[in-house]
């Protein structure tokens, strides 16, 4: 059993693989294997995670994740623990496996009660509901009272597999299971959840609302292994590369980043030259060798007294097919008049904001995008959902229904690296297993982030590095800095493009 965290890479995989899985490794073991293996799995870290614990309660469904429970209750009432068990099955008619489990639970003596005992938060809770087992139509009220008595307890929570609700694939939650102010008391205490994820890890735990029903994730293979022809439908990503820099380099070792953007007061009375700065400082701070910044309209700016380092130009003085550009950070109605010769003439291109917004609304320029690939000239995507939702001509509820799918989707339509913003950034890119970045947190929620990230993508590339792995690895740094970021200190775009030390 290893506790994830964001030390190293990991495969995902979706249901329909994990179950293959299953399949296979059940039909290389005795019958009821897997959950013996998966029960005492759960009761080692029921223990683990409450040594202290007076009384545990397990709210077990029908299917086999209510068999996993009825196991771990086996374990931990031979243990000498008080624990409770609320079983919604019935022996005649739940699977073999945990009809088995049930018995096994009855012969050991364990308590089934239909209403939780009173926990303290010292207790603890488990959520054997119905892990990956959902399945479609309206939710019996008794597992809705359930799940509600679950998520109101002061004790710590761990969840068997999936958290109950939560779709194993996209981290979203089916309707009906949403812990809201519908199930959930407004008075209701905050206490800590973790999800054990039993066989595989699940995408869905790592994105959208994923991160927050799962808490901290931990997983236990069953002693087996996916098959070699199994392949992961996603990998969580790990930290970056370390980039040595010789002793005999210069600045030009490391690349040339433009950023063009930063609409002007004048245009519309709205100027937003400070998101092409953030970008610009945060592609300094990320480790490019030089900087410069085109801002668009007559800004008046000269130079940027913070951050002497970064150099202005004029866009037309701009070598644009010699550097790694970023376009769109603040950009407005004016980035249209720019974008038609960056969509040209740009080698390395990270399209963001207003720019993504320019594409989204003009089939000429959705038709420039596309194009770049066949002339091998690369291009990195940055939005967020809605932006997402734009560009694919759809909401962005359905982006965020499926955020895998969504990103891929981005990546083959316009031929590029996808950058899928949100709780669990998705990166793509066409013909690639996609990534999924564990880093950051709601501190990120803030304006001028996204402008901090476009810089690093921009910096990290502009190294030499491949598309791709330059967007992952920008993604993870972004993340950790706001991982590791003061508690007492508010959390700012400026002081995060100004704290950055890239590896």
């Amino acid at each position: 059993m290893q506790c994830i965290t964001p030390h190293r890479p990991y495969p995902l995989f979706d249901t329909a693989t994990t179950q293959r899985i299953e399949r296979h490794a059940a039909a290389a073991l005795p019958a009821h294997t897997l959950m013996q293996r998966a029960g005492l799995a759960v009761a080692q870290l029921a223990r683990a995670l409450a040594p202290h614990a007076r009384t545990i309660w397990i709210a077990c469904g029908p299917g086999n994740n209510g068999g996993d429970g009825l196991e771990a209750a086996m374990h931990l009432h031979r243990q000498g623990l008080d624990v409770a068990v609320t079983w919604l099955g019935d022996p005649e008619h739940c699977p073999a496996d945990a009809r088995q489990s049930w018995q096994r639970a009855q012969q050991a003596g364990v308590a089934l009660v239909k209403h939780p005992p009173a926990l303290g938060p010292q207790d603890l809770c488990i959520d054997a509901l119905l892990g990956i087992g959902l399945r479609p139509g309206p939710v019996p009220e008794p597992l809705l009272a359930l799940l509600q008595q679950l998520y109101a307890s002061p004790a710590t929570l761990l969840a068997v597999d999936v958290p109950t609700g939560l779709q194993a694939d996209t981290g979203q939650y089916v309707a009906g299971f949403f812990p809201s102010a519908a199930t959930v008391p407004q008075h209701a205490p905050s206490a800590a959840r973790h999800t054990l994820s039993l066989l595989t890890l699940k995408p869905g735990l790592f994105t959208a609302a994923g991160r927050d029903a799962a808490g901290t994730v931990w997983l236990d293979d069953l002693l087996t292994a996916p098959p070699a022809h199994e392949a992961p439908c996603a990998w969580l990503t790990g930290p970056p590369h370390p980039l040595p820099r010789p002793h005999a380099s210069h600045k030009g070792s490391y690349g040339d980043v433009v950023v063009v953007g930063g609409e002007g007061l004048h245009a519309r009375g709205m100027g937003m030259v400070g998101a092409a700065i953030l970008a610009a400082r945060a592609a300094l701070h990320s480790g490019a060798g030089r900087v410069l910044v085109s801002l668009l309209g007559n800004t008046q700016l000269q130079l940027d007294i913070q951050q002497p380092e970064l150099m202005l130009r004029e866009f037309a003085a701009l070598p644009l097919e010699q550097l790694t550009v970023v376009c769109g950070c603040g950009g407005g109605e004016t980035v249209r008049t720019v974008l038609a010769q960056v969509l040209e003439r740009s080698a390395r291109l990270v399209l963001d904001a207003d720019g993504l917004n320019a594409v989204a609304s003009s089939g000429a320029f959705q038709q420039s995008l596309q194009m770049r690939a066949q002339r091998g000239q690369t291009t990195i995507l940055t939005p967020h959902p809605l932006e997402a939702a734009r560009l694919l001509g759809t909401s962005a509820a359905q982006v965020q229904a499926h955020r895998l799918m969504a990103a891929q989707q981005l990546a083959q339509r316009f031929a590029c690296v996808a950058v899928l913003k949100g709780s669990g950034t998705v990166v793509a890119a066409p013909g690639t297993t996609p990534w999924l970045n564990p880093t950051g947190n709601a501190r990120l929620a803030a304006a001028g982030t996204g402008d901090v990230l476009a810089g690093m993508v921009a910096a990290r590339w502009a190294s030499g590095i491949h598309a791709p792995q330059a967007a992952t690895e920008a993604v993870f740094a972004h993340g950790l800095a706001a991982d590791q970021w003061p508690a007492n200190t508010p959390l700012t775009a400026g002081l995060l493009a100004q704290s950055l030390l890239f590896p």
